[in-house]
């Protein structure tokens, strides 16, 4: 399940990168050649570049590859390195499900309840936000994994 759900993200955020680097061109060719810059190209590498972000973290984290200091389990047995890192993944856990599901949550729930929409492409803001609680899922989903399956060291 969890090769699969790499692979499925893996996928999804290039495609956004793919998308992103077009819009950019685009971007530079309406600017440049044809002199007038395109309205909406602005807006949606802003709005692409918080999804690669924010799902680019959730792949990092599921891929082991974040930034991680391990001064004090490193300096202590194996037995005490793996509760250390059960503790750590989670207060991971905890953290995610407080500030990026029910934070992002609430976050989707209110820009669709004022009915906010971007100036230039008109989408609700809601959906450029929804990636904040589907982050969140993905990174608890791979520390429950870690857990499960004993992958902490």
């Amino acid at each position: 399940m969890r090769k699969k759900v790499d692979k499925f993200l893996g996928s999804c955020l290039s495609i956004i990168m793919a998308i992103m680097v077009v819009n950019v061109l685009w971007q530079v060719f309406t600017r440049f050649i044809i002199g007038t810059p395109s309205s909406f190209t602005d807006e949606l590498a802003r709005y692409l570049m918080i999804w690669v972000g924010v799902l680019g973290a959730a792949y990092i984290s599921g891929r082991k590859m974040h930034v991680a200091i391990d001064i004090i389990p490193s300096k202590q047995k194996k037995s005490n390195q793996i509760k250390i890192k059960v503790f750590v993944n989670i207060l991971i856990i905890l953290f995610c499900f407080g500030a990026l599901i029910i934070g992002g949550i609430r976050l989707v729930y209110i820009t669709y309840i004022l009915d906010q929409h971007s100036a230039a492409l008109q989408i609700p803001l809601a959906l450029v936000y929804l990636v904040i609680p589907i982050s969140g899922a993905l990174i608890i989903f791979y520390k429950i994994s870690d857990i499960i399956n004993k992958q902490i060291l």
